[in-house]
């Protein structure tokens, strides 16, 4: 895998940090690039053009607002298939939870069949994952049972290494929210030169179904010099949520994905979300994922997602995750004090939050979200600051070929073009 970070690095650093307010990201936040796979170009297979259409969401019933984004949001979904993606899809919710959705899609989800990408497909989410990670462990604070100044090593289960040989990293140094914010210096662990080449270079053929204990991988981190000293600059590292992951076992007593299904799956009836640990299998439906190994096109569907763990292993649909950060950003799992915590970026100079990032758009709205990649799959949430209008898309593939088209789905959906002589449609109104 091949971490890239959210936006342009700070002098001195690895990225600039750029104020949120004061341009528009249009890096977005990589997760997990597990980009590999062997296939073929099939450049000859020509994807339909992109449509739009409305539809209940998942679950539900109903009739979705009228929004004249609409047709933008397929125009920017089209363009990301004019780059290179094999397929587009977005969904749209307004009003709060799932009350009404619009789904649009471009391109096709198999290259083969020609099948389209559909509103129910299974898809692996990357980096998204840490978004969910980030809110038990703010749960367990407000639960007083770690505080965000403790020392990682302080809870880490029995066997764990908490230091690496020689001038490695130390974990005795940096604190929770140090590993949230991505301000721990600890070394990227996909960074490795020999793990990267295996995740998603020239060994990705051979090494796809290799499982990985997250102590394997911590250890692989450890024994790399620190990129800086903890809490002095942000630099993006999938290590830092690895370590959440633990933290989270250590405390609670169960693995980490047990208590995401109990405190956030459960209550939120995110019935298409799992965490697949060694699984190779997408559920069905789902389509292909396809990346590239140098001039090569491969279909990199099929992998064991233990290479990514609590860093970007979760599977999930476009609705669970309109629904997750609905109410997320609406406060329904988190008490006040935690939610201003999760949205704080003044750790990073306004790159990050707390597992969680603001992006600016041109008309001056600030969407909260996360995104994610993994070999295959691209994926991207944000929503206003209240949870009732929110927008995920996603391409099957991985990098996104052009982050500013990205940027430009964001800007179609919450940015809307005004009717002449009159105002955009606004949100309808909060069910009762």
């Amino acid at each position: 895998m091949t971490m890239r970070p959210p936006h342009p690095a700070p002098a001195g650093g690895p990225r600039p940090a750029g104020r949120r307010r004061a341009a528009v990201r249009t890096g977005l936040l990589a997760a997990l690039t597990l980009t590999a796979c062997t296939a073929r170009p099939d450049a000859a297979l020509s994807p339909p053009a992109a449509v739009a259409h409305r539809q209940p969401a998942a679950g539900t019933t109903g009739r979705a607002p009228h929004n004249p984004a609409g047709g933008d949001a397929a125009s920017a979904l089209h363009r990301l298939v004019a780059d290179g993606a094999p397929g587009a899809a977005s969904l749209t919710t307004r009003g709060g939870g799932d009350f009404a959705a619009r789904f649009a899609t471009a391109g096709v989800a198999d290259l083969h069949s020609g099948r389209r990408i559909g509103p129910q497909d299974h898809f692996r989410a990357g980096s998204i994952t840490k978004t969910l990670v980030a809110t038990v462990i703010l749960q367990l604070v407000a639960e007083g049972r770690l505080t965000l100044h403790d020392s990682a090593a302080a809870h880490l289960p029995p066997g764990v290494p908490a230091r690496g040989k020689g001038s490695g990293s130390d974990l005795r140094r940096v604190t929770i929210r140090q590993l949230l914010d991505h301000t721990s210096g600890l070394f990227n662990y996909t960074a490795d030169p020999r793990l990267s080449r295996q995740l998603s270079g020239a060994g990705f053929g051979a090494h796809r179904y290799d499982s990985h204990t997250p102590g394997e991988l911590l250890r692989t981190a450890l024994d790399h010099p620190p990129v800086a000293p903890p809490g002095t600059r942000f630099a993006y590292s999938n290590t830092n949520y690895l370590v959440l992951g633990l933290v989270i076992e250590a405390v609670t007593g169960h693995p980490y994905a047990a208590e995401i299904r109990r405190r956030i799956l459960v209550p939120a009836g995110l019935g298409h979300t799992s965490f697949p640990g060694t699984d190779p299998v997408l559920p069905e439906p789902h389509g292909r994922g396809y990346s590239r190994i140098g001039h090569r096109r491969v279909d990199a569907t099929s992998l064991d997602p233990s290479r990514a763990g609590a860093a970007g292993e979760m599977i999930t649909t476009l609705g669970d995750l309109n629904r997750f950060f609905s109410a997320l950003l609406g406060g329904k799992f988190l008490a006040p004090r935690q939610m201003a915590e999760i949205r704080s970026e003044k750790g990073t100079g306004g790159a990050y939050g707390l597992g969680l990032y603001a992006t600016a758009l041109p008309c001056g709205v600030t969407v909260w979200g996360h995104d994610g990649d993994i070999n295959g799959s691209y994926t991207r949430t944000a929503g206003t600051a209240d949870g009732r209008h929110v927008v995920s898309y996603r391409i099957n593939t991985a990098p996104l070929p052009d982050p500013a088209h990205g940027t430009a789905v964001l800007t179609a959906e919450f940015c809307p073009r005004r009717p002449p002589g009159g105002r955009p449609d606004p949100d309808p109104p909060a069910r009762p």
